[in-house]
């Protein structure tokens, strides 16, 4: 088990690595002067020059790369050209959008996936397998994008029934503790506020689930089809175990594996995917961050905002890796899986 993790930790970091690279040199295909905006656009021919030496854009590519390198290990994502602050600020300002986000998108995913992919296996070919099948079709063909601005428009505009947008309404921000607004509000004991704070993410919240419920759900029907033909499952049934509990603590249990697998590779998944809502509510996240900083040609803030989505891929990854092995003893037994 140790060499197990330590070879996926040796991995993650190869990665890493190599997601680094790849953004360094495609940012440098970025059609414009990071130098000429940095400086402003009424900046003189000297004063782009010395914006490009302070900036060590003077310097040759390999030289430049091992700089991005070098500050990459301390933390350090250099200076947004628009904020004018450090990038790691700006990105610890909105990161904690971002996650609440995708974590309460993640519980609604949870909460409408498993019940669909349960009720469409264990009633194969039935009323209620369509059903569910098509209420899947329908939610996996519906545009995230499209589906976000009709909510905002229908609930919010229309009825007034959630915020239009932000993270928060006038007057009802927490104090800023950790970023993250629905805990900084049970920190404070504002139970209004919190209800505000998800309120204000749920409508996001919903357009951003619907692709990812498809997606579990189906792997979820598929994988409990596939154990309840199972000999154990047909064992269970001979000894007269209650159908209940050979659907939930057998075949449900026995399909966790793949289950842990889609649903942590989806955390990725999401992030990289909030820019398409949080565009729409206009929520202060990472999505928003890197939109804005693409279209200001900001180069930094965009390196270092692709390098976080990434991360975020390979540490999921990581993380589902481990996670499956416990779930799942066809791979905690397989050759070499001691190792």
């Amino acid at each position: 088990m140790t060499r197990f993790i330590a070879r996926r930790i040796c991995l993650a970091l190869l990665s890493l690595w190599g997601v680094a690279t790849i953004i360094f040199f495609m940012s440098k295909l970025i059609p414009g002067d990071v130098a000429r905006v940095a400086a402003g656009r009424l900046a003189t021919g000297e004063q782009v020059e010395a914006m490009r030496e302070k900036l060590h854009l003077d310097q040759s590519v390999l030289v430049q790369y091992l700089d991005f390198m070098k500050r990459l290990v301390h933390g350090d994502f250099g200076e947004s050209v628009v904020t004018h602050q450090k990038v790691s600020n700006d990105l610890l300002n909105v990161l904690p959008t971002t996650v609440q986000l995708v974590v309460l998108t993640m519980l609604i995913v949870v909460a409408v996936a498993a019940p669909l992919g349960i009720v469409a296996a264990v009633n194969e070919g039935r009323a209620a397998d369509i059903a569910a099948r098509l209420i899947l079709v329908l939610s996996g063909g519906v545009p995230m994008f499209w589906l976000a601005i009709m909510l905002r428009w229908s609930l919010s505009l229309r009825l007034g029934w959630f915020p239009i947008s932000g993270t928060n309404s006038v007057g009802l921000a927490p104090p800023r503790v950790t970023g993250f607004t629905v805990i900084d509000s049970l920190l404070f004991g504002n139970i209004g506020n919190v209800v505000d704070s998800v309120a204000h993410l749920l409508l996001p919240a919903v357009a951003l689930s619907m692709p990812f419920i498809t997606t579990l759900a189906r792997i979820i029907r598929s994988n409990m089809m596939t154990a309840m033909k199972s000999d154990f499952i047909t064992f269970a049934i001979s000894k007269g175990v209650p159908r209940r509990r050979i659907i939930m603590r057998h075949a449900f249990r026995s399909s966790l594996g793949a289950v842990v697998t889609i649903f942590g590779m989806q955390f990725g998944w999401m992030i990289s995917a909030a820019v398409l809502v949080e565009a729409v509510f206009s929520l202060p996240g990472i999505g928003s961050y890197l939109y804005g900083s693409i279209t200001s040609q900001d180069t930094f803030a965009v390196l270092a905002a692709v390098f976080v989505i990434g991360s975020v891929f390979i540490m999921t990854a990581l993380i589902t890796d481990m996670l499956q092995r416990v779930f799942d003893p066809r791979v905690r037994n397989a050759p070499g899986g001691a190792a």
